[in-house]
């Protein structure tokens, strides 16, 4: 029996007033049981687990439908895509993908990723380079980033233009924010790792990732959730890191639209404001921050060499400055998730940015005769 779930257990029950409650004898008659301080059996246990599972899928659709009355779709926000904001500012913050309001790294930055690049090469099992090795690309993050890497590796089979030796693993996972790919023990790790199994790979050969991530339920006024997801991010490098001893470059992007949000999963502003975590980040790489240092002649490495991915947002059908928009057809019902035709647009973007990206060229694209 586990007392401290119980407690919390009824606790929760208690304080809930989303709905009226139907009686439910049978769980008062537990509930009574331990008040009074009695033993617990196994079968009330899990007879109270389920009845607090059902009650939180009823409060968490009313609270969906309440959201959704007080939050219309938006086909705009009137916000502006950090690219496009440049010497603007968002909250006294600086536009712009990279520091002092630039959307290119800065020249020391890029040459150091383009020598890690020309590094990337065909690895065996054991980390080895090898001729009929592998260069692993694994994608991380949660529900959005999983749904649009199958759509990116559906055009990315598809493109003879990419390197023989690329085995790209989707290791991002529904649910799994960055709070909890921050934490070091957490199962998504373990998940990975049988879908690198899976894929006939090992993690000694993984030498790239594009991660994206958000964290659930975000309400504090900026920048509070975003230095949340900052520190969050800085902890799944870490986790990164330390799982592929032969990792070298993390491509980073931030969320898509989310003006058309019926639930508060991650709704505007707070989509938007995503990007300020990871330029923040990227920006404390490029100052030296020890945590994540990539340079083993400086000090000991704790990260990858990080820049940004594929820019994934726009001000809906508004759009940005490269024509990109996002319309209420490229969600799933929730208006949250991207529907195929959103997943696609990710994943198209994502494939022209590598394809594209001089630090990605060398062992993205097929090498030269």
């Amino acid at each position: 029996m586990n007392c401290r779930f119980l407690v919390t257990l009824f606790a929760l029950l208690a304080a809930s007033t989303a709905l009226a409650r139907p009686a439910d004898p049978k769980f008062d008659a537990i509930k009574a049981k331990r008040d009074r301080g009695e033993p617990i059996t196994a079968e009330e246990r899990a007879y109270a687990q389920g009845v607090m599972a059902r009650r939180n899928q009823q409060d968490a659709a009313q609270r969906n439908r309440d959201y959704a009355a007080k939050n219309p779709p938006r086909a705009s926000t009137g916000l502006v895509p950090l690219p496009d904001l440049a010497a603007g500012k968002y909250h006294g913050e600086p536009g712009g993908l990279y520091p002092d309001g630039r959307n290119t790294p800065p020249a020391a930055h890029a040459a150091a990723g383009l020598q890690l690049a020309r590094s990337v090469l065909p690895l065996d099992a054991d980390g080895r380079p090898a001729a009929d090795g592998k260069i692993v690309l694994l994608t991380c993050g949660m529900s959005n980033t999983t749904q649009e890497s199958q759509a990116f590796l559906k055009l990315a089979r598809a493109d003879a233009a990419l390197h023989p030796r690329l085995v790209i693993v989707d290791g991002a996972q529904g649910g799994q924010t960055a709070a909890i790919t921050a934490k070091p023990d957490a199962n998504y790790w373990t998940v990975t790792a049988d879908r690198l199994r899976a894929a006939g790979v090992t993690a000694q050969q993984v030498q790239v990732v594009w991660l994206k991530q958000a964290n659930a339920g975000p309400t504090r006024p900026f920048p509070a959730e975003a230095r949340k997801l900052q520190a969050d991010l800085l902890a799944t490098l870490h986790n990164l890191h330390a799982r592929f001893p032969n990792l070298k470059l993390a491509y980073l992007s931030s969320r898509t639209y989310g003006g058309y949000a019926s639930t508060p999963l991650n709704p505007e502003p707070h989509a938007y404001e995503t990007a300020f975590a990871v330029q923040w980040l990227i920006a404390d790489q490029i100052a030296g921050s020890p945590e994540l240092n990539f340079d083993s002649a400086r000090s000991a490495v704790r990260a990858p060499w990080l820049a940004w991915g594929a820019y994934l947002w726009t001000d809906g059908t508004k759009g940005r400055a490269d024509g990109f928009v996002w319309a209420r057809e490229d969600c799933g019902p929730d208006g949250t998730h991207p529907s195929e035709s959103g997943r696609r647009k990710v994943g198209e973007l994502l494939l022209a940015f590598l394809k594209n990206e001089p630090t990605a060229k060398p062992w993205f694209l097929r090498p030269a005769p």
